[in-house]
């Protein structure tokens, strides 16, 4: 049968079943995912795992040679801890379908701007991590370099990437249509992640006149503005550029709001409430959705974003077909991998030696 001989499963929720207030609720932080793993394999009957946490998903895959129903009930507890949710936000898949679900994430298939290429970057460093420390064996390093594989087939056999396929270029269509040009605009980038400085040089490639940077490290700051011929602003006075500023992309990683009504009413009263486009990337969200009350002030947060990543969805049903097919040959594959491997010794699973990812197979 399917579940024996692809014993693994994947219990997870996005931004499909999981609004960002919920998201948040469960987001996690790279440096605790080792000791999550640790703990997770101590209390469920995963024997192997790899957790995934992005601002539009955390997943748990986890491999079992016991009852697959089982061990989803148990991750499902381990995620829920305290916390009351209802029961359609997690999905819970097995088998071949646990697989194929894994390789549409890492195709971009499952994104919200569907064939966005970051995520794949995700999956890669959160497998990385479950492998160095010793949380993958032979079946999970299998699947996830099948995963990886078959991104790379669908990158270059496939049209998914055209148009607006990230994040960043989804904020500078925003753009477009708030302000008739972006030539005398500028932007501020709050936080230096990677998203909100793709989102930035997007708005600079448009033709955005400058870029202020403010980060809560300012090294981080200013490695930025250099990079992105801007100028850096200290955490504590970003509000003192606030003036000259049109755009703002926000991506910190701070547990409270860093911009509400309170706080943005009169800064609005200095720019002579020009528009204002507030781009809010974070989860948890960095402004407080209360300031989309405001005259001329425009808030977006990630959710909003899917709208219009939607409208490109329509164009790209055909390729999406071409995908399928796919991830269904690369499943089939994984199958018959499985099919000849040798059952895992429980205690000492086969791991490449750590910090090392496995070659890439075709």
């Amino acid at each position: 049968p399917q579940s024996t001989l692809m014993p693994i499963v994947c219990l997870g929720l996005n931004h499909r079943t999981a609004s960002v207030d919920v998201r948040e609720q469960f987001a996690l932080a790279e440096s605790k995912l080792p000791e999550l793993l640790e703990s997770m394999r101590a209390e469920t009957s995963a024997e192997e795992a790899v957790i995934l946490s992005t601002c539009n998903r955390v997943e748990i895959y986890a491999a079992t040679e016991g009852a697959q129903s089982q061990l989803l009930n148990e991750l499902r507890a381990f995620l829920l801890r305290d916390r009351e949710v209802d029961d359609e936000v997690f999905y819970e898949l097995s088998g071949a379908e646990a697989v194929e679900h894994l390789f549409k994430v890492a195709s971009g298939l499952d994104s919200m701007v569907l064939g966005e290429t970051e995520i794949l970057g995700q999956l890669k460093d959160a497998y990385q991590i479950a492998l160095e420390h010793k949380h993958t064996g032979g079946r999970l390093n299998k699947a996830f370099q099948k995963a990886f594989n078959a991104a790379k087939q669908i990158r270059t056999e496939t049209n998914i990437q055209r148009g607006s396929v990230s994040v960043a270029n989804v904020a500078v269509e925003l753009a477009g249509k708030i302000f008739d040009r972006l030539d005398n605009r500028t932007v501020m980038v709050i936080g230096a992640g990677d998203t909100s400085e793709k989102t930035a040089r997007a708005l600079l490639s448009r033709g955005a006149q400058s870029v202020i940077v403010s980060n809560r490290s300012p090294e981080r700051a200013e490695a930025l503005a250099a990079e992105l011929g801007g100028k850096a602003v200290s955490f504590e006075n970003w509000e003192s550029e606030f003036a000259a500023i049109d755009i703002i992309i926000s991506s910190t990683s701070a547990p409270h709001y860093v911009l509400d009504r309170q706080k943005l009413e009169p800064l609005q009263r200095l720019r002579q409430h020009r528009p204002l486009l507030l781009v809010d990337i974070a989860v948890p969200r960095d402004i407080e959705p209360e300031v989309n009350f405001l005259e001329d002030v425009y808030l977006y947060n990630i959710d909003d974003l899917q709208a219009i990543a939607d409208d490109y969805l329509r164009l790209r049903q055909d390729e999406i077909a071409k995908c399928d097919a796919i991830v269904k040959a690369k499943a089939k594959e994984l199958l018959e991998a499985f099919q000849v491997m040798p059952a895992p010794c429980r205690q000492n699973p086969t791991l490449p030696s750590a910090g090392k990812m496995p070659a890439e197979q075709n």
